[in-house]
């Protein structure tokens, strides 16, 4: 079966459809799917609900969606970079689930696993408890209360690559490794970009961070461009 695709637009095709639900992978800037969010925000469709740790910044990534208004729900850790986010959110044109980042990880690693939902004490005693099941378990100083998060399973799941074999076999590189590897498994069909494509065997196996089982389409999205979120400098001191 061949998993290479030409682009990201025939990686899509057939599978994209309004009201559906995406996990996408990377933190912040790095590692994010960016040719597959530009082909998303090119088909038009609407209405999506989109598992991330965050949505992008201000048209870059998830943002790009944002702007179309393409998005009916994020679930999400962090948003605090984005103001059309902000904006979309305070003006009630958007749905928010807020997440805490481990728990949404898990969401997503328990959702590949067919685990329908765990028990967590994260966020026992906020906001993110309201509206959950409570249940007691014993810890190391007694009873203990802990809140039930549901697993995430959904329609698709685009991720980021460093380097994939033909079979789909996918390295990550470093902090780019960030949530693309629960996403990848937490869907039903996962179609993975990457920076270069290997013959088979190139790969050392003990270095494959996700075994191309879970991958079913794949795309060489390069060459990339560095982005920088936040750039920090100071004042070069004289010799």
């Amino acid at each position: 079966m061949d998993k290479i695709y030409p682009d990201a637009a025939a990686a899509l095709n057939g599978l994209l459809f309004d009201g559906m639900h995406i996990c996408a992978g990377g933190f912040g800037l790095c590692g994010i799917p960016e040719r597959l969010i530009d082909a998303i925000r090119d088909s038009g469709i609407k209405d999506l609900t989109i598992a991330s740790n965050n949505a992008g910044i201000d048209n870059e990534g998830l943002g790009k969606l944002l702007r179309t208004k393409q998005v009916r729900k994020m679930i999400s850790s962090y948003v605090g970079e984005n103001k059309e986010f902000e904006r979309q959110f305070l003006a009630g044109e958007l749905e928010v689930e807020f997440c805490p980042q481990g728990t949404l990880a898990e969401r997503c690693r328990a959702g590949g696993a067919g685990i329908p939902g765990f028990y967590t004490r994260t966020g026992v005693g906020t906001v993110v408890a309201e509206g959950k099941e409570v249940k007691q378990f014993d810890g190391p100083n007694g009873p203990e209360e802990y809140i039930l998060e549901r697993g995430i399973f959904a329609d698709l799941a685009i991720v980021k690559g460093w380097k994939a074999d033909k079979a789909g076999n996918l390295m990550f590189r470093k902090t780019a490794r960030n949530f693309n590897q629960p996403m990848a498994t937490a869907a039903k069909v996962c179609i993975a970009e990457v920076e270069e494509i290997v013959e088979i065997g190139q790969l050392d196996p003990d270095c494959v961070h996700l075994p191309g089982i879970y991958v079913k389409r794949m795309i060489d999205g390069s060459p990339y461009d560095k982005k920088i979120e936040f750039e920090t400098v100071r004042e070069r001191e004289d010799a």
